[in-house]
């Protein structure tokens, strides 16, 4: 039976899976077109990272806006963008960290770091995205916001999460390599006779 803790050397990997995660929901978010979207029908709103649309309760087309044209979109985008790359050079990262036999706790907590980063420029993109959007964009009917702008604080919140994970590894250094002597426990001869 392989009992498998939390700072055990053969789960090792169980970070870097995170964050590949991570980059998972962040494409999602990066390519979805579900940031805003029309609440109910009729179903004429909808806008991604990078423009918005929107149509008439009749029409079946599509008129489109970048979102490129605000000081505010292309804030937003590259704020998230600038995190996901970093997102994408920590994971390439935790893998080279995690490959090698001699693990540098160090470069782990290094890693740790750079994913608060990381959470802070997506958090800074999420947050001026709908604050500035219901400003400047004009909306009609009832609007939400969406499924791909959930995967984009789904992959904020992995992050954060790993984010600690990678900075309190270091202490568990001994547990992960398993420099760990056994403890044993014994009893004194008063308490078990049956010794002698």
């Amino acid at each position: 039976m392989v009992v498998c803790g939390l700072a055990c050397w053969r789960c090792r990997w169980l970070l870097p899976l995170l964050l590949g995660l991570a980059i998972i929901m962040g494409i999602i978010a990066l390519a979805g077109r579900g940031w805003l979207e029309s609440e109910s029908e009729p179903y004429v709103q909808q806008a991604s990272l990078w423009e918005s649309c929107s149509r008439g309760e009749e029409d079946l087309n599509w008129s489109c806006e970048s979102l490129m044209d605000y000081g505010w979109g292309r804030a937003a985008a590259a704020t998230y963008l600038v995190g996901f790359v970093i997102l994408v050079i920590c994971f390439a990262l935790a893998v080279i960290a995690f490959s090698i036999e001699i693990l540098r706790f160090n470069f782990v907590r290094g890693i740790g770091g750079l994913l608060f980063v990381v959470a802070a420029f997506q958090i800074i993109g999420l947050v001026i995205y709908p604050v500035k959007f219901t400003e400047d964009i004009p909306l009609t009917g009832d609007n939400m916001f969406s499924w791909a702008y959930g995967f984009g604080w789904a992959s904020t919140v992995v992050v954060i999460g790993c984010a600690f994970f990678f900075c309190c590894l270091p202490n568990w250094e001994d547990e992960v390599l398993g420099n760990i002597k056994p403890t044993y426990y014994y009893s004194s001869p008063e308490r078990a006779p049956y010794l002698n």
